[in-house]
């Protein structure tokens, strides 16, 4: 059993061979997962060494001494947050071995082609057709709220392959090339006045069946590991003290006195003891993960992003007044990734609205925490024995 002090010789011995300094950063990434100094959980060949995920941190920590470039985890995190412990869950050796390593090198940025118009919060619901043709699928449909869509050339996709069958039970996981022709993403532009996200049309789309991941018509079974993932990835962070939204507002407490008032007081002492509770929830999630998969916890802590974000930024704003809602780079940008807090107060609040959207709504994990954490009874579903055909629409 390799031990952190061990750990830490072979990523010394790593740097020494690939000095960060003078190793191109590509191929020191890609010499770093195939070294299993990428994500130390994996199996090894797969970026990793089969070892507990506690000690990444060590492996973290010695590279960043050095000076050694990352992969730029926030701009490929549906790839590396939803994408990646999917795969590896499901995939078969060849997909993991094709997809993995472009995938954590950042070489390759995926998307997540699951809500559409007529299916957001009843993911299961969707319309999006997947026909088999022999050796390959043909796929159409709309998805909305593509977020990455606009930079991907890979994205995670469920569709549903058998309508007679009740909804939950039709739906097949595939990964879909975003270059492939009948693949067409249309910006939507947001209330921030940018387009982070886009809706992405399939029009006869041919996905060959050595890109199915899981069985035929186990789709949402597949699905449940992407997003008990996902909402991990949003709400689980793990945060330095007043990280994350709390820290603007509190840096503006501190600077701006003349803006202070004795309520404004109070609801920023609230917020700031809820965004401690809310981060040091997050440790221990993070801890929980280390022994096994993530679990539907994961949406309780992405419930308490969501509400925290919305408060904390209401209440920035409303203490700078009437230069709380302004910010100097309203423009239709396509962004890379979202940045809370690099931007203006006005930016935050605006866009914390998204929060309780995106990654399964607060309604829907208000009920799976319900269901799933505290045991209680779950709500009535008429249509849970239903083909998905004769669903009214």
């Amino acid at each position: 059993m390799t031990d952190a002090a061990e750990l830490r010789r072979r990523t010394q011995e790593f740097l020494a061979a690939h000095p960060p300094a003078s190793t191109a950063r590509t191929d020191f990434l890609r010499a770093r997962f195939d070294a299993g100094l990428a994500w130390v959980h994996f199996p090894e060949g797969l970026g990793g060494l089969g070892l507990p995920r506690t000690l990444q941190p060590v492996v973290d920590a010695e590279l960043a001494a050095a000076g050694a470039p990352d992969n730029d985890p926030r701009r490929i995190g549906i790839g590396l947050g939803m994408a990646a412990p999917t795969i590896l869950q499901y995939g078969t050796e060849e997909q993991k071995r094709r997809f993995l390593r472009p995938l954590w090198t950042g070489e390759e940025v995926w998307c997540q082609l699951f809500s559409e118009p007529g299916a957001g919060s009843d993911l299961a619901a969707l319309g999006t057709r997947a026909v088999r043709d022999g050796d390959t699928w043909v796929v159409d449909g709309q998805k909305v709220w593509t977020s990455s869509a606009h930079l991907a050339r890979w994205a995670i996709l469920i569709a549903r392959t058998d309508p007679d069958v009740p909804k939950h039970r039709g739906i097949t996981y595939f990964l879909c090339d975003m270059t492939d022709p009948g693949v067409e993403v249309r910006p939507l532009r947001q209330i921030t006045g940018e387009a982070e996200f886009n809706e992405v049309f399939l029009t006869g789309v041919r996905i060959p069946d050595d890109r199915r991941l899981g069985e035929v018509g186990d789709g949402w079974r597949v699905a449940q590991t992407t997003l008990n993932n996902e909402r991990v990835a949003i709400g689980g962070r793990r945060l330095p003290r007043e990280g994350g939204m709390i820290g603007p507002a509190a840096r503006t407490w501190r600077e701006r006195p003349e803006l202070r008032t004795h309520d404004l007081h109070q609801r920023l002492l609230t917020l700031w003891v809820e965004a401690e509770v809310a981060r040091l929830t997050g440790e221990r999630l993070g801890q929980q993960l280390a022994a096994g998969h993530p679990g539907p916890e994961g949406a309780g802590m992405k419930l308490a992003f969501a509400r925290l974000n919305q408060e904390i930024s209401g209440l920035e704003v409303e203490l700078r007044g009437a230069e709380g809602l302004l910010y100097d780079d309203w423009t239709m940008r396509r962004p890379e990734l979202v940045d809370f807090t690099g931007r203006d107060a006005g930016y935050r609040y605006l866009r914390s609205k998204g929060n309780s959207i995106e990654g399964g709504t607060s309604e829907v994990l208000l009920n799976i925490v319900a269901e799933r954490v505290l045991g209680l009874p779950a709500e009535p579903r008429t249509d849970k024995d239903v083909a998905w055909k004769d669903l009214a629409r």
